[in-house]
């Protein structure tokens, strides 16, 4: 049954015909909110309007918007997938994921319709004939860029009409950086060889670029031009000082991309590593407004798309984490881009699989960096904070926030966290960690039972509670947030309802649809468009997590260093114990040397060169 208060609406749903092609919807303005695609436009478009409450929350938000929508048919899939691309460049629409600012990336272009073609730095891409290499990062890094070309390869850089007939040549030439084709020294064929090796080194084809170098060098050497042989053989030791620092990935010579997003909230940080002929020549990374898209493979898909749409060298081979839509019709129209096979993989092993998980640790560590420098400083975090206690119902301000979430594998060194958010910022001084105690098999909802017993034993209506008796007192939240669905929040209502709290109000956030649950309500919470104040939710579970993962890897660490020492002949328990207070873990003996181990009174070298071969033996 397809559900709408539109009755146009619903009668045009109802006549939409099974085919593919592309569909905009509008708001009641006519402005487009959203681009999508469809192998068959009626089933697609029926979806978003039956079962309205098992959408997403995002997707809901969308739907309540949508006050007509137009439709553009096309002969097949590949066709929608290329028009889709084409329509949320031009309308922008704000429900769709898509790069931030991506008209202005810059690139280096090489104006190849000039008899003496310029090098230089553009944010325009024309269809003019140039050669252009990017998108990079930043202007920054295309300069840097063009500083490097510049040392290597002695093309021009004015923008004077070339004729041969000038009388002088500039400082450039002086200093080996310019051939000076203005004097007449370098015809327009030696000077269009210098642009092909340009080309081929931005390509990452240095193999071909010192092979030309070499002959060039010998055979000037040969002909006694020692001046211009002795440019050569620099420019050859220059690109083998940066062969040196580039990572060597592949034996052989391959050239892929390697594509990694994180995805926290409204945005997905994207990481590239450009492998070409084997090496790691560089790296860009981009911010993807993510629209009410948060599945990190719809989100790829968008960027792969939004990417190689603008950017002219398509390698043969991209590796990514995950699985996309339409991927066969991607690697078809990159195919046809690129003319040539273009295949789109998972790497399952060896050196392709580390590069990606190198470019995935990147955009970890550059979403982690981003969202927590910029956390809320744009923003008017006392309405953020407002706005949460009105949709929330809250008696209070959410002043303090505390998160709380269990981390066990197998059932083993099972623990909990609990994370704190003071006016809608970390306050890591009162995280707290709880090891597991009476919870012996894998049970979620005993655990945080047990947790949130320890942490409110206490007389209900105490602005201070006590937590475990060695712990500092803490304030009463004004919220408790519960990582995980329904089922964990019951459990906490058990807990409350068991200590006779009732001024503390309860929620948790379920992973896999980003949903807010409260208490007495099967549905979830209504964010609506207050998307900041979801996020801050989103933050502070994400640092219950990060922070209950960290715990429990310390743990099982400990753990196997335990396990470790009992293997070792002759170590009673008070050895144990220095062992265990000292070094903690067997990654902290893997970084200390024999010598270093032996420093700690009680150790002898024999059992220095135990510990330290048991910590290299174990991963």
């Amino acid at each position: 049954m397809v559900v709408t208060k539109n009755i146009k609406l619903s009668e045009k749903i109802k006549s939409t015909p099974e085919k593919p092609g592309v569909y905009l919807m509008k708001d009641i303005s006519s402005s487009v909110l959203y681009v999508g695609k469809a192998l068959n436009l009626r089933n697609r478009i029926k979806s978003y309007f039956s079962t309205h409450k098992s959408l997403p929350q995002k997707t809901q938000h969308l739907v309540k918007n949508i006050h007509d929508f137009d439709l553009i048919f096309t002969a097949t899939e590949q066709e929608a997938l290329i028009l889709e691309n084409n329509m949320i460049k031009w309308h922008q629409p704000k429900f769709n994921a898509r790069l931030k600012d991506d008209k202005s990336y810059p690139f280096i272009k090489i104006n190849l319709s000039e008899e003496f073609p310029q090098i230089y730095f553009t944010r325009k891409i024309q269809n003019d004939g140039a050669r252009y290499f990017g998108p990079f990062a930043s202007a920054k890094s295309v300069r840097n860029t063009l500083t490097l070309l510049k040392k290597l390869f002695p093309y021009r850089s004015c923008t004077k009409e070339i004729t041969g007939q000038d009388t002088k040549a500039c400082l450039d030439f002086h200093i080996q950086q310019c051939m000076a084709p203005c004097i007449g020294n370098i015809d327009k064929s030696g000077y269009l060889q210098i642009i092909d090796e340009v080309i081929l080194f931005l390509e990452g084809n240095t193999s071909k670029v010192t092979n030309s170098l070499t002959k060039k060098m010998q055979t000037a050497s040969k002909n006694l031009e020692f001046e211009k042989a002795a440019i050569f053989r620099n420019q050859l030791e220059s690109i083998e000082l940066i062969k040196e620092k580039q990572k060597v990935v592949q034996n052989e010579s391959s050239n892929f991309d390697s594509i990694a997003i994180t995805s926290i909230g409204r945005n997905s940080w994207i990481e590239i590593f450009f492998i070409r002929q084997g090496k790691l020549i560089g790296q860009d990374n981009f911010t993807m407004n993510n629209g009410f898209n948060s599945e990190p493979n719809k989100i790829l898909k968008a960027f792969i798309m939004q990417f190689y749409e603008i950017n002219p060298y398509i390698p043969p081979e991209i590796f990514i984490q995950t699985e996309i839509e339409d991927m066969i019709s991607i690697e078809n129209w990159l195919s046809i881009k690129k003319e040539s096979k273009v295949s789109i993989k998972i790497p399952l092993k060896g050196n392709k699989q580390k590069i990606l998980y190198m470019a995935l640790e990147n955009s970890k560590q550059r979403a982690a960096i981003e969202k927590s420098s910029t956390t809320f400083e744009s923003k008017d975090t006392k309405k953020i904070l407002k706005d949460l206690q009105e949709i929330l119902n809250l008696p209070n301000y959410p002043e303090r926030i505390e998160c709380y979430d269990i981390s066990n594998i197998s059932g083993t060194n099972s623990v909990a966290s609990m994370a704190v958010f003071q006016n809608g910022k970390p306050a890591p001084n009162y995280y707290k960690k709880f090891k597991i105690k009476s919870v012996k098999t894998i049970n979620d909802y005993a655990m945080i039972k047990e947790v949130l017993r320890r942490r409110f034993k206490s007389i209900p209506g105490k602005k201070v509670i006590p937590v475990e008796k060695n712990q500092k007192n803490l304030q009463t939240p004004d919220l408790v947030l519960i990582d995980g669905g329904k089922g964990h929040l019951s459990s906490a209502v058990q807990v409350f309802l068991e200590l006779g709290i009732n001024n503390i109000p309860l929620a948790s956030i379920a992973k896999q649809k980003e949903e807010i649950f409260v208490p007495n309500f099967s549905e979830p919470v209504e964010f609506s468009s207050n998307f900041d104040s979801l996020n801050i939710l989103q933050k502070i579970r994400d640092e219950a997590h990060r922070f209950a993962i960290n715990y429990h890897k310390n743990l099982r660490s400990k753990t196997a260093l335990f396990s470790a020492i009992d293997t070792i002949p002759g170590i009673g328990p008070k050895k144990r114990k220095v062992i265990l207070n000292k070094f903690g873990s067997i990654k902290n003996i893997k970084k200390l040397s024999i010598e270093e181990i032996t420093e700690t009174p009680g150790i002898s070298r024999k059992l220095a060169e135990q510990l330290s071969s048991i910590s290299k033996n174990m991963q």
